[in-house]
């Protein structure tokens, strides 16, 4: 998987991936003109929608209803030491604590929340001119 982040205006970029765009921007607080998320609301984002189609793809294997769920994540980067996610799982149909407690451990089996909590390895380059 290739993603690019090209500059359109300011601290405002175009994000692609595959045939989709966002755009990704700070907010006016920090210099930017808010027209998109920023890198790390787009962190907790991606770990917001992983943990809930991971869950649904899990339920429907099991044959289980969920419902329409909901995953919040409030992400905290600005506390001393690493960041620290707070996820909030919503299921809105009921299940047995078993099942609850299944989804759970499941939710941390998304591959936002692996890659979150292990060790990576990113190389960086730069080309000029």
């Amino acid at each position: 998987m290739k993603a690019r982040a090209s500059r359109t205006a300011g601290y405002a970029h175009e994000l692609s991936v595959r045939e989709h765009q966002l755009i990704g921007d700070e907010p006016e607080s920090d210099g930017g003109t808010d027209t998109g998320p920023n890198p790390q609301e787009l962190l907790a984002l991606s770990l917001a929608s992983c943990t809930a189609i991971t869950l649904e793809m899990y339920a429907e294997r099991k044959g289980w209803v969920l419902g329409a769920v909901s995953v919040e994540v409030d992400y905290d980067s600005k506390a001393p030491g690493p960041g620290s996610f707070d996820v909030l799982i919503d299921i809105p149909e009921p299940l047995s604590e078993e099942q609850l407690e299944r989804l759970r451990v499941i939710s941390g089996k998304c591959p936002v929340h692996r890659v979150l909590l292990g060790e990576n390895e990113i190389n960086d380059r730069i080309e000029a001119g």
